[in-house]
Order: structure tokens, then C-alpha cells, then sequence
């Protein structure tokens, strides 16, 4: 697929009286603490080593893409959405990033699922914490910048995304989905605990443990019993940060809890096997990876 050069297209920041009124959606009034990051990265991130030829850039025609400002309690987030051309309503897809920011590859993917009907909007969400588009050490971006971003202004976070979708990019807020990978994998089991609106969700090798702080007091793991969408994760054999054993695990505290989630484990799979512009990617894997979660996505409703 050809490389485009995608428009920047602010949203408007005023908002609309309708995004407080979406059934529990809210612009979350968290942080005071201002934005670090007020706009996106241009490029990949620098905290990989290398990046690789195979990288999947996808066009924007017949969509509209671009960078957008999200209102929400403490000033304009940035994020960046991708639609279809049309009048829509369009099922809105909330995609969460890796640890690196909305870098290309978040974007990229932005535009794959505008390209298969959907509003798919990737909200900066450490843009508050730090500027990860500078950092180039890894665990530096955890310490300083993951590990300190709350859970609840996540949250809060993807809800004034949801909002923000369904008034002002043609987006369907009876018809929400979230996907996210690595570190947005485990959003994405949080997120299917917390929202009352959401259809379904996707979880690409999102971790099960961790540590539990005041700000971070959950583990995707604990959350499982309260998760109130159906749930289908993708995780590989061969990720050595997040043993089978956890993922067979969490497969069986769903199935006791009685939660519709599906649990798909690609033998010899790394972990970010998705990841295409990083050594891990794996074309079979992430094909049938994201096969199924466009059908997982119609099947519970977000189609």
C-alpha cells in the first residue's frame, strides 16, 4: 500500500452540550497538572533499535484522517482520528496505544480500520505525564511516564474520546469497540470493567500482572470478574513477559465468572508480534490476529 501524507485536522475544542449526556460518558475533570504533549509525534518512536522494512503504511483514500484536539476537564488532548467518507454513523473503534505514544504505527492502524467502515480515534493518553515522543530508553518511559498516569484519568480519558466520536467524527456511541496493544491491551481489560457502553473489546498481549499502586490498583487480572463486554484476546507462546500460564489462567477466571472471552494463543508468537515496524512482527499471527478481531468486532455489535 502506497505511503500518505496525512491532513491535520483540528478538532473543535468548544465541545458539544450533547458529550456529557451520552449515557455515562463524561470529560473527566482529573488533572490540573496541564499537558506535556500538545500535539502528536511525526515518525516512530525512538525507543526501538531498528526499524523494520515490512512496516505497513496504509493511505487515506476514500477516509478522513488526521490529528484532532479532544476537550477534556483540564484542556485539549491530542489524538488522532480516522473515519470512512460518508455521512456515517460510523462504529467507533477506541484504539490504545503501545507504551510509545501515538506514534505511526497507532496512526496507521487509525486508518486499517477507518478503511474497514469504522471512526477509529487514538487519544494521547501520557500526554499529561511526559513526552515519550523524546524518550529513547525504555524502562525510562515506564518509570517516568506509564507508571505514573491513573488509571481513573484513563478512564476518564477514553470516555471523553468516546464522547468526542460520536458528536463531532460521525461516530455511533450505541456501537463502541476499544483495542489496544502491549501496555493498551491491559486498558483494554480495564476499560471492559469500567464502561457501561462498550460492545466489545480486543486485547493484543496485554499483561495480566504487575504492580498495584495508589494510582494503578487494579491488575488486568483482577478485573476479570467485573468486566461487562465480551472480551477476545490475542496473545503468543513465545512471549517471555507474559507466561502462557497467566493467559491460561485468566482464560479460566472468565469462564468461572461467567464472561463471554476468548483467549488466542499463536504458537512461537513474541510478544508485539503485531508490532509490524519491530523485529517481533510476525505477518501470520498479526493477519489472523486482526481477522479476528474485526470479526469479534461484528459479531458483539460494533459493525
Amino acid at each position: 500500500m502506497a505511503t500518505s501524507d496525512v491532513a491535520r485536522q483540528d478538532g473543535r475544542q468548544g465541545g458539544s452540550p450533547d458529550l456529557e449526556q451520552l449515557d455515562g460518558l463524561v470529560i473527566p475533570p482529573f488533572s490540573r497538572r496541564g499537558f506535556v504533549m500538545t500535539s502528536l509525534m511525526t515518525g516512530l518512536t525512538l525507543a526501538t533499535t531498528r526499524v523494520e522494512a515490512q512496516a505497513i503504511h496504509t493511505d487515506a483514500t476514500g477516509i478522513v484522517a488526521g490529528e484532532v484536539r479532544i476537550p477534556v476537564g483540564d484542556g485539549p488532548m491530542p489524538a488522532y482520528r480516522a473515519m470512512p467518507e460518508g455521512a456515517g454513523p460510523f462504529p467507533i473503534v477506541l484504539v490504545v496505544e503501545e507504551i510509545f505514544g501515538v506514534h505511526d504505527y497507532i496512526k496507521d492502524i487509525c486508518r486499517r480500520l477507518a478503511k474497514a467502515g469504522c471512526t477509529a480515534v487514538a487519544p494521547e493518553l501520557f500526554a499529561r505525564q511526559g513526552d515519550v515522543s523524546k524518550m529513547t530508553d525504555v524502562q525510562e518511559i515506564v518509570r517516568e511516564v506509564v507508571s505514573k498516569t491513573p488509571d481513573a484519568q484513563v478512564m476518564g480519558d477514553l470516555d471523553a474520546t468516546a464522547a468526542w466520536a460520536a458528536a463531532e467524527a460521525k461516530g455511533d456511541a450505541g456501537k463502541i469497540g476499544i483495542t489496544g496493544w502491549c501496555r493498551g491491551g491491559r486498558t483494554v481489560w480495564l476499560y471492559a470493567a469500567h464502561s457501561a457502553n462498550l460492545k466489545a473489546g480486543v486485547a493484543w498481549y496485554g499483561n495480566f500482572g504487575g504492580n498495584r499502586t495508589g494510582i494503578q490498583p487494579k491488575t488486568a487480572a483482577d478485573v476479570i470478574p467485573d468486566i461487562r463486554a465480551p472480551i477476545l484476546g490475542l496473545y503468543g507462546a513465545a512471549d517471555t513477559g507474559i507466561p502462557a500460564a497467566d493467559v491460561e489462567k485468566a482464560r479460566d477466571a472468565a469462564k468461572e465468572a461467567g464472561k463471554d472471552v476468548e483467549i488466542v494463543i499463536f504458537p512461537d508468537a513474541p510478544h508485539g508480534f503485531h508490532a509490524d515496524y519491530r523485529p517481533s512482527y510476525r505477518k501470520g499471527p498479526a493477519e489472523e490476529g486482526w481477522s479476528r478481531m474485526l470479526a469479534w468486532f461484528r459479531q458483539h455489535g460494533v459493525a
